[in-house]
């Protein structure tokens, strides 16, 4: 591999004595990765029925390394959200954030939404995400990977950083920032990266990464945590950041990161943490995890709990809503056009350039109410009145992720009419209307099998 003179030079004088065994990891196989979501299917469940070879991301819990050639995006197992597929260095800055339930977390750099949904799987349905990313059409995949992993308690934004700043002043209690960098650590899987690297180095990053670092720590509240990572090795854009930071904030200070023998530590901030691929199987990372300092007088700004008022929903959609097996708060409802929304909580949110607010529900037309995919994905079997669930080597699965219409006369459901909650194997994919034992598919066209 062609490595800039430059670049070379750098990384010598950061590794001294391992550069050459950096140097020759880069000769050797990519390793793929994945995550399962543990907001959809336990690690001893995973395992029971996992179609292809992996072994344990030691520092992960939740993480494999990826053993042969499968496709993993092209299993029903993927279609379900059970997993994402992730390279194992850049597992560790959601894991190492220790998102709690009932967190007000952000996700200021998301797209496309790798560290979001591990975030919002922690969470467990309670408190609640806002992803952003300022590119709109990045914002709408990373849309699409959260509403696949079954994250329903969420805002999905696509905003300049400083108007959340303005919005969001010590709302939050966690906030992951991966910002944008040189990307020094993906030479290896994508060496195009070298090209971009020569035309635009760290020096054109370290503004931005200052800026948004600057922004995050205004959006924590005090006692609150903020991650700060890059998938680079300059330390302009790592250790230098974080030293800017504390220079200029002398209310947040370094905390360490729970440790895996392979970390390596920062230079000159030993609470730092580097993932070299010599010494890792993985690509490579930065984090820095920093704590916001706690007062007597604690002047976070309260968040505004707003008990909306009832809605009078149409008899269409007051009919599906009986076929729910579970309670839902009707204050939290918004009816916006033909849309139907459930937030994640009755906290005030200001006006912002959304692509979602909390969980689409559905949709009324003409007096019919069309569930959504969204629904589908964050729900569970229990939760609906009526199932049909279909083995992952049934060729109709791969048929209904295509959108065509399914005998199923032979495949038992409670409801032999009407509504129904489309799975594999109990893992939801969509829904699909049944009637004389065949099922009209309504699997969103958007996502089908291509």
């Amino acid at each position: 591999m062609r490595l800039p003179e430059k670049y070379e030079n750098e990384m010598k004088d950061l590794l001294q004595e391992e550069y050459e065994a950096y140097k020759e990891s880069l000769g050797l196989p990519i390793q793929q990765g994945y995550r399962i979501n543990t907001g959809k299917i336990s690690k001893e469940e995973w395992e029971k029925i996992a179609p292809f070879s992996a072994k344990e991301v030691p520092w992960i819990e939740n993480g494999y390394f990826l053993l042969d050639d499968f496709r993993a995006s092209r299993h029903p197992y993927y279609f379900a959200g059970l997993y994402y597929l992730q390279e194992p260095s850049a597992m560790t800055p959601a894991n190492r954030l220790n998102v709690e339930p009932g967190d007000f977390v952000l996700d200021l750099c998301a797209a496309p939404g790798g560290k979001a949904t591990e975030l919002g799987s922690r969470l467990k349905g309670k408190g609640m995400l806002v992803a952003n990313d300022i590119s709109n059409s990045r914002a709408k995949a990373l849309l699409k990977n959260l509403e696949l992993a079954g994250i329903a308690n969420l805002y999905v934004t696509s905003e300049e950083p400083a108007k959340l700043c303005q919005n969001f002043p010590e709302f939050f209690d966690k906030v992951l920032i991966d910002a944008p960098c040189s990307g020094e650590g993906m030479f290896h899987r994508e060496p195009k990266m070298i090209e971009y690297w020569e035309k635009r180095g760290p020096e054109e990053y370290v503004p931005i990464q200052k800026q948004l670092i600057l922004y995050g720590s205004r959006m924590l509240k005090p006692g609150g945590k903020l991650l700060y990572s890059t998938c680079t090795f300059s330390k302009k854009e790592d250790e230098e950041v974080i030293q800017w930071l504390l220079e200029q904030n002398t209310d947040m200070h370094l905390i360490s990161i729970a440790p895996y023998e392979g970390f390596s530590k920062g230079f000159g901030l030993s609470e730092c943490v580097r993932i070299f691929p010599h010494k890792m199987s993985g690509e490579g990372h930065f984090l820095a995890l920093l704590e916001k300092k706690s007062t007597e007088q604690d002047n976070t700004q309260k968040q505004k709990l707003q008990m909306g008022k009832e809605l009078k929903l149409p008899n269409c959609v007051e009919e599906f809503f009986s076929l729910l097996k579970f309670p839902i708060d009707r204050s939290c409802l918004k009816l916006e056009k033909e849309r139907l929304y459930l937030l994640p909580n009755a906290v005030k949110m200001p006006k912002l350039r959304y692509l979602r607010t909390g969980l689409l529900l559905g949709e009324v037309k003409k007096n019919r109410f069309e569930p959504s995919q969204a629904l589908a994905m964050a729900l569970k079997p229990e939760h609906f009145a009526s199932c049909i669930s279909i083995d992952s080597t049934d060729v109709r699965c791969v048929k209904y992720l295509k959108g065509e219409t399914l005998d199923v006369s032979d495949l038992p459901c409670n409801n032999k009419k009407g509504w129904q909650l489309v799975c594999v194997e109990r893992y939801p994919l969509g829904f699909g209307k049944l009637s004389n034992g065949i099922l009209k598919n309504k699997y969103y066209a958007g996502w089908r099998w291509q």
